[in-house]
């Protein structure tokens, strides 16, 4: 800490010298003729002529290593596409600009204009005509071959982290290219992308804890969203039948390599089309990224290859947990069986409220979670979840208790939740009353009445499929990270006494 404190005043110390002499150290009047792609694209090409390049070459980037010659040096630096070294002569800048340049740092953006040439080795070199300080870093970079390697500092400082490691900024840019194409995926297929409210007066769409804050010129109080759902089945009763959002949502739940409390999520609508459609469609798009972002259906994951080729196995959730589950099928259907089916699996529940408000669906589907979900490694549609659990689902013709949903479980975890909707007010509004049931038994997660919502669906609302996707998990799967906070620029992390 010592020896940075004193490479940050030194810095300074140059800073002041360049002020004194009249030269600004963070300019912005330096023209960019090229990339460094640019460049390396064409030099690399087996039939490239030098001569093809229009003379007086402009490039910028960030300095990232020096190697001095007396009165000459090597030095590389990079920009967004990519990194290269540059020559830089005594004799060739001017003896003003060259003492300018021993002032440069690794770490400080530089423009260069000169000229392309080969070295004895053969890399392709910009000779420097003029050199250009753009901005002076007065921090270090982390030592070259330690690199940064600490996540917690990683997290903290994503900056640096993308500076010093070419792999972090290659997952962003790969997470970029997914949203690209999701997007692309539904625009062709005639949906609509639209927006809806961050901030809402009821909280719906998802079983989540919200964050609450208030508006002071309205006076009200109002929860940032955990899902756009409820907004977005209105806007199908409105007539727009093909309707999509990549959004934000806002869960005030814990944090893992899973979970963080602010997170991408895809959700799309279609009318006439029910959950059948969808993973059929969920399939299809799922081949896409993976093709575009991998160049493969065929994805490696934490050491497990990850199939997406079609077709993808389908199971009940009774199915799952009598052959993956292990449980006896006698106690599937009633909640005393379920209970100490729990207890020999080990599982506590530590809030009695909560446990008081869990009908037999909702132990059912907790059962799943600890015994099922970890061992779907492979694409897997789980279907047939219980009335008690999917309060916004439409029932199945087969079994009322059960619903026409599915959820997509990929290397062990919940990556799309889809159904069929449910476009019964009255329905609706049964199953709105028993989620205020179970609010008053303790369960804070379950869903609040929504009036207007149900006011919406009394208008009509077509036949419809719905589903929801989770954009970081999906990134983490086609970039094998191993943590949320790996495809999250900036994960919430704990305050530091430093801030």
């Amino acid at each position: 800490m010592e020896q940075t404190s004193d490479i940050v005043a030194a810095r300074k110390e140059k800073v002041r010298e360049l002020r004194e002499v009249g030269v600004d150290p963070y300019p912005n009047d330096f023209c960019v003729t090229h990339s460094i792609g640019d460049i390396a694209v064409r030099v690399n090409d087996p039939g490239f002529i030098p001569e093809s390049l229009p003379a007086g070459i402009s490039l910028a980037g960030r300095v990232m290593a020096v190697n001095r010659f007396g009165k000459s040096c090597f030095i590389r630096f990079k920009d967004r596409s990519g990194q290269l070294q540059a020559y830089i002569r005594h004799d060739k800048v001017g003896e003003d600009a060259y003492a300018l340049f021993k002032k440069m740092d690794i770490g400080d953006f530089i423009g260069i204009t000169g000229e392309m040439f080969q070295t004895k080795t053969g890399e392709w070199t910009l000779l420097a005509d003029k050199i250009s300080l753009l901005s002076k870093s007065l921090r270090p970079l982390p030592e070259k071959f330690h690199g940064l390697k600490d996540p917690e500092k990683r997290y903290r400082q994503r900056y640096l982290d993308l500076i010093m490691n070419p792999e972090v900024r290659d997952i962003f840019i790969k997470r970029s290219r997914l949203i690209q194409v999701i997007r692309d995926f539904l625009l062709k297929r005639d949906f609509l992308e639209v927006e809806t409210p961050m901030m809402q007066t009821i909280p719906g769409g998802a079983e989540a804890r919200p964050f609450k804050t208030h508006h002071n010129a309205l006076d009200m109080d109002l929860y940032l969203r955990i899902a756009p759902e409820l907004y977005l089945k209105r806007l199908v009763t409105g007539g727009f039948e093909r309707v999509f959002e990549i959004n934000r949502n806002f869960r005030n739940e814990g944090i893992s390599t899973q979970h963080n409390p602010e997170f991408t999520m895809l959700e799309f609508y279609q009318a006439y089309a029910d959950y059948e459609d969808f993973m059929a469609l969920t399939e299809e798009m799922f081949q896409a990224a993976a093709l575009a972002v991998t160049g493969s259906v065929d994805v490696v994951y934490q050491e497990n290859t990850i199939s997406f080729q079609s077709p993808w196995r389908k199971m009940t959730m009774h199915e799952a947990l009598e052959t993956i589950g292990g449980i006896d099928p006698a106690a599937i259907h009633h909640r005393e069986g379920l209970l100490e089916a729990a207890a020999s699996a080990g599982m506590i529940f530590e809030n009695q409220g909560e446990l008081n408000a869990m009908g037999p669906g909702k132990i059912l589907t907790k059962l799943f979670d600890a015994l099922v979900e970890p061992r779907l490694i492979q694409p897997t549609f789980i279907t047939g979840y219980p009335v008690e659990v999917s309060p916004l689902s439409r029932r199945s013709r087969i079994d009322p208790n059960l619903t026409d949903r599915f959820e997509l479980f990929i290397a062990g975890r919940e990556i799309a939740n889809g159904f069929s909707e449910l476009n019964d007010p009255e329905d609706q509004r049964d199953r709105f009353c028993q989620q205020l049931e179970k609010r008053a038994a303790g369960d804070d997660e379950s869903h609040m009445m929504d009036e207007d919502y149900i006011r919406a669906l009394e208008y009509g609302m077509p036949p419809a499929a719905g589903e929801g996707i989770g954009i970081d998990r999906l990134a983490m799967l086609l970039t094998d990270a191993a943590s949320i906070r790996d495809v999250i620029l900036f994960p919430h992390m704990k305050p530091t006494e430093k801030g």
